[in-house]
């Protein structure tokens, strides 16, 4: 993603700089080497750490403890204490074009993940940028630590490719236990939501993973495997790269028995109230502003007020086991940081906590299920047939929470994955380990992106990135290093000129300082750009464009900048296009319209006693 004015390649600068056809002296080397790395002696004098990326998948911005949530989060609401939180950390709204950021540090039409694999438009198909797998134009920073004598570990989802010179093992893991497709049952079962690979298919250090132990549960077996990876390289001192992508909280929602009824009717409220929480909350922590409104509930969606008792019941199941697997997956990091402390090696160590897009409102079992008769239907009706109230949570059930929790989940924003309002890209970020200045502090001030984490791990580790790999040019860096940010030297690595763009599935946008504009198809937007000031309203509800119309012609002009760097091409079709045929239209909602929402509250003893005149309220 181009945010600013077209970096150099490290190739591009020795020849601008009239060195590139000449010898050079090793301190002249080293000097341009390290404007490239951003290191100089004080780098150079730094021992270099441990670095832990640990990611969720498809958590909320407001689940955890210290962003607002009611779910119990002990060990990230500590690691928040110990480090670093900021509120404008942005990712794609999709699970495969993150990742393919996260671990190249270019834009993901780029990097070969411009759409995901599985939904490519007719038009992307064998387009450059579109091989829906992560492609050679580009290098992982686990090649570049590996190359640079780090121990390179990942376990978990890697999403981004199948074949053997695609897998976590031929693109820089020197150990890994790995689920290479995007989602499937979290237990030894294995079935995966789409029919078409049946059952989920995992490596394990490159080779394929014939069977599951029986007591596997994904989040506690990718623990175990970093902590088995660690301990076996540690003998040798050198520093390791750890990658940990857990599955959770992704649907199908999974927890161990012994965690099912862990919050047990704690959702029978409903969403509405325990929104309203959240956001209250929020502001306490100042992770809101106060003064500003959260976006309003989705229109298709009713108030949990207005739902029969049973059904907030049965509806409030899907929030519990979902906040189950949360607390599970906190409770599974917390074995890795303690087994850190127990080796000597935790305050030696970065580590990065974030989520990998928005939380997942679609029905995404019903999408790969498609119509009944097909061969999706009958693959989910098979493996994931019983879904009863008592049943979820289980192996063989299938349950997601909803648009409506979902939207919970990402208060205070509008939408969720897989769409470009904030409430699909907009990911909370904790940064904590040596360097890392302003224990227990909030960064409001700037404004990140995926694509800076290797940048960031980099500069760590006094690490260049090549503009040649194994032979082949690959795509330089687009993101911007944290280490002055995070070593206290400035508040943000971006200026208020710098802009961020993203486009998937047709929806688009451009953010640049408080201002965004997007595009989306009906009825999720208007066809048509739509202008935000996010300080004021972070929910976007309010269209700036007829007020601000030259700052909306500003943004468009980087929109078409973004497509002519990155190569963007908009898919012929798109899995929204029929939206708008399937939802209800969107009307305003007030609390005196329709008249009759003023009967709801109104308990049928109260009635009989206004009827009666028996009571003069």
């Amino acid at each position: 993603m181009n945010n600013k004015t077209k970096k150099l390649s490290r190739r591009e600068f020795v020849k601008a700089a009239g060195v590139g056809g000449l010898s050079i002296g090793l301190g002249t080397a080293a000097t341009i080497s390290s404007l490239f790395t951003g290191t100089g002696m004080a780098a150079q004098q730094r021992k270099r750490p441990n670095l832990l990326l640990i990611v969720a998948d498809d958590m909320g911005y407001s689940d955890l403890g210290c962003y607002g949530g009611e779910i119990n989060t002990p060990v990230l609401d500590n690691l928040a204490k110990k480090g670093v939180r900021y509120t404008n950390f942005y990712v794609s709204p999709t699970c495969s074009p993150t990742r393919s950021m996260l671990l190249t540090g270019t834009d993901t039409h780029i990097a070969g993940l411009g759409n995901m694999g599985e939904l490519l438009a007719p038009n992307q198909v064998g387009k450059p940028g579109y091989e829906g797998v992560l492609n050679k134009r580009v290098v992982t920073v686990a090649s570049l630590l590996r190359d640079n004598g780090y121990h390179t570990y990942m376990a978990g989802k890697w999403h981004l490719g199948l074949k053997p010179d695609q897998i976590p093992h031929a693109r820089g893991f020197e150990r890994d236990f790995s689920l290479l497709v995007g989602g499937g049952s979290h237990f030894d079962d294995a079935w995966n939501i789409n029919w078409q690979i049946p059952k989920c298919p995992y490596t394990e250090d490159g080779r394929p993973v014939k069977k599951l132990p029986k007591d596997f549960y994904s989040t506690k077996h990718y623990t175990d495997k970093t902590i088995q990876f660690i301990d076996e390289g540690r003998k040798d001192g050198k520093p390791f790269f750890a990658y940990m992508a857990y599955t959770a909280p992704h649907g199908p929602l999974h927890v161990p028995n012994n965690w099912l009824r862990r919050y047990k009717n704690r959702y029978d409220e409903g969403w509405d109230g325990i929104r309203e929480k959240r956001f209250k909350r929020m502001q306490e922590l100042g992770i809101v502003e106060k003064g500003v409104n959260s976006a309003d509930r989705l229109w298709f969606l009713p108030r949990s007020s207005g739902l029969a008792p049973a059904v907030r019941v049965a509806l409030g199941r899907k929030m519990e086991l979902y906040a189950a697997m949360v607390e599970y997956m906190d409770d599974q990091i917390g074995r890795v940081f303690d087994y850190l402390k127990k080796i000597g090696e935790y305050d030696n160590t970065v580590v990065i906590f974030i989520s990998d897009n928005g939380a997942e409102g679609n029905d995404l079992r019903g999408m790969m299920a498609g119509r009944a008769g097909t061969m999706g239907f009958l693959h989910a009706m098979n493996n994931f047939a019983e879904n009863g109230h008592n049943s979820i949570g289980r192996k063989g059930t299938y349950a997601e929470y909803g648009p409506a929790w979902a939207q919970v989940s990402m208060t205070p924003f509008r939408l969720y994955k897989g769409l470009l309002a904030d409430g699909g890209i907009r990911s909370p970020l904790i940064v904590s380990g040596p360097g890392v200045q302003g224990a227990g502090k909030l960064n409001k001030e700037a404004i990140l992106h995926v694509m800076d984490i290797v940048p960031t791990l980099l500069e760590f580790a006094d690490v260049q990135h090549p503009a040649t790999y194994n032979g082949r040019e690959v795509a330089p860096v687009q993101g911007e290093s944290w280490v002055g940010m995070l070593e206290g030297g400035t508040k943000s690595p971006r200026g208020p000129g710098d802009w961020l763009g993203w486009e998937i599935f047709g929806n688009r946008a451009i953010r640049q300082g408080d201002w965004k504009i997007s595009w989306h198809y009906e009825p999720f937007g208007i066809w048509d750009w739509q202008l935000f000031n996010l300080t004021d309203d972070p929910g976007e509800q309010y269209d700036l464009s007829d007020a601000h119309p030259e700052k909306r012609k500003e943004l468009i002009a980087l929109w078409d900048e973004y497509v002519k760097t990155n190569g963007v091409i908009i898919g012929s079709r798109s899995p929204f296009e029929g939206a708008k045929k399937a939802l209800p239209d969107s009307v305003p909602e007030f609390d005196n319209y329709p008249p009759v929402r003023g009967m709801e509250a109104i308990p049928y003893k109260k009635l009989l006693e206004l009827m009666s005149g028996k009571s003069d309220k």
